[in-house]
């Protein structure tokens, strides 16, 4: 069971022709209004008005400070319902005693013209007042959700308050590298990147891989999957397009106060005409920067069975960030990219199991990490650090001999968060325990972890794998497999 914390008890648009592709940074109140395709949240805003020195410090404590007093705005909002519900029964009552007397003078004879017409005219002015009180309620519940849905999900109690990670141990060795080679300089002299290229096409952030890189990236993946599935997980393929509603459901959006996170957005036509016909348009589309969307957004509006738990599932994806960060040595090359292909894993489990599956994925990122033979360190991270839908985040970062001078020369390649019914309750996913009733329903908790993200391996394994004296790279032997019989990468021959 997860358990918090006691002390808490959108850059400008870029415009292009036709669909329209945005660097987006908007502010979580910016947020187009949710189309009404979207599947329908259901917070628990009961226990935040219950509980609202909680969540204030959880936002604190995280750095929302923006949304730190929507707790207490919540409360107050809550109360202006509950008198305009006691005005609205007063109006109501009023109604139902004009309308009773207009029955009764309906049924006699030589009824009053005047006092007929009196009531006539007060059963018309309480019925406008009605419509604008129920206008008014609506209104209330729709800020209140609104103010609710920006507040990210409690903290675990293994998460360390602030900024600073704790490191759990590491994996493999850390080795003794003299003469520390730059991924960027290996792979450009082996053949197996190109970055300019890829900057004429696309610009800073983009790249090519090449010949044995390229190579590397299908074994790597296919090495990841191969793993997970051995564990039980389903392989799916999901798309790298999704509805920009089911990434906000999922807590992506931009939260980092410095506006560092960003997605590329695709905007639809907010309507369209054929003939004389005018049609509405189609939600927004956000480029997915994580398989973790389109899977959590798989069993939006559904009801899941309890016999299906855990529903464990792997796939690989492309994925897009417009956030590739400030150029310079700790983010050239490979290490800070617009888009890359990556292997992520996905669970949906019952509530109280989230901490097994959580410890499955873990299991699984250490076994591809240590086999692939690179020293990492594993840290439980702040709460800075957590996203908007997670609990609970563990990362792990793998040895970059050429960036020994920034972060001791870890750079993260893994992260697994529980989320519990975070996403469930935004997306309306629901589940049917089998020891209840037919219609009662609760939310399933979720579970995401990289299984492998490829630059940054392929980056560790270039840097870590370098042979000064050979100037070739051993490639790890669980790839040998997927690498056509190539052991070594060497300089071709002129």
């Amino acid at each position: 069971m997860i358990t918090t914390h006691a002390a808490a008890s959108r850059f400008k648009s870029v415009v292009a022709i036709g669909p329209i592709i945005r660097r987006n940074s908007t502010t979580v109140n910016s947020l187009n209004k949710r189309p009404s395709i979207a599947p329908k949240p259901s917070i628990d805003i009961k226990h935040i008005r219950d509980n609202p020195d909680l969540y204030t410090q959880t936002c604190i404590d995280r750095n929302y400070l923006t949304q730190k007093q929507n707790p207490q705005r919540i409360i107050q909002l809550f109360e202006a319902w509950k008198r305009s519900q006691i005005d609205a029964g007063n109006l109501r009552q009023q109604n139902n005693f004009i309308q009773a007397r207009l029955k009764i003078l309906a049924a006699e004879p030589g009824t009053i013209i005047e006092e007929r017409d009196e009531l006539l005219l007060k059963a018309k002015t309480l019925k406008t007042k009605l419509y604008q009180v129920s206008l008014s309620e609506t209104k209330l519940n729709e800020e209140i959700e609104s103010l609710a849905a920006e507040l990210p999900n409690l903290t675990s109690q293994a998460t360390p308050i602030g900024k600073e990670p704790r490191i759990l141990g590491y994996v493999n060795e850390r080795p003794n590298v003299s003469t520390p080679a730059n991924h960027v300089d290996v792979g450009t002299d082996l053949d197996l990147l190109d970055f300019a290229g890829a900057a004429t096409t696309s610009g800073w952030g983009w790249y090519f891989l090449k010949n044995e890189g390229a190579l590397l990236e299908h074994a790597l993946i296919q090495y990841a999957i191969n793993v997970a599935t051995k564990h039980g997980f389903s392989i799916v393929s999901p798309p790298s397009m999704v509805y920009s509603h089911i990434a906000s459901a999922c807590g992506f959006k931009p939260r980092d106060q410095g506006g560092e996170q960003q997605s590329y957005t695709v905007a639809q036509p907010e309507k369209w005409k054929q003939g004389e016909v005018e049609y509405e348009g189609k939600p927004e589309l956000s480029m997915a920067g994580t398989a973790e969307i389109p899977f959590a957004g798989m069993k939006a509006s559904t009801t899941m069975k309890e016999i299906e738990l855990p529903l464990q599932i792997v796939g690989a994806s492309r994925c897009y960030r417009a956030e590739a960060g400030a150029r310079g040595v700790e983010t050239k090359g490979l290490y800070r990219v617009h888009e890359f292909t990556k292997v992520e894993m996905f669970a949906w489990t019952s509530k109280g199991k989230e901490v097994a599956a959580f410890d499955s994925m873990l299991a699984i990122q250490k076994e591809i990490l240590q086999s692939l033979g690179l020293h990492c360190r594993i840290l439980e991270m702040p709460t800075t650090d957590l996203g908007a839908s997670a609990v609970r985040k563990i990362d792990i970062e793998a040895f970059f001999p050429f960036r020994r001078f920034k972060d001791e020369g870890y750079g993260e390649v893994t992260s697994a968060s529980i989320c519990t019914d975070y996403q469930t309750r935004r997306l309306n996913t629901r589940l049917k325990l089998a020891s209840t009733s037919q219609t009662k329903t609760e939310f399933p908790s979720t579970v995401n972890g990289t299984a492998l993200a490829v630059p940054r391996v392929l980056a560790a394994l270039l840097e870590n794998g370098w042979d000064e004296e050979e100037k070739s790279v051993k490639i790890p032997d669980v790839l040998h497999h997927w690498m056509h019989g190539i052991k070594i990468i060497k300089k071709r021959s002129s």
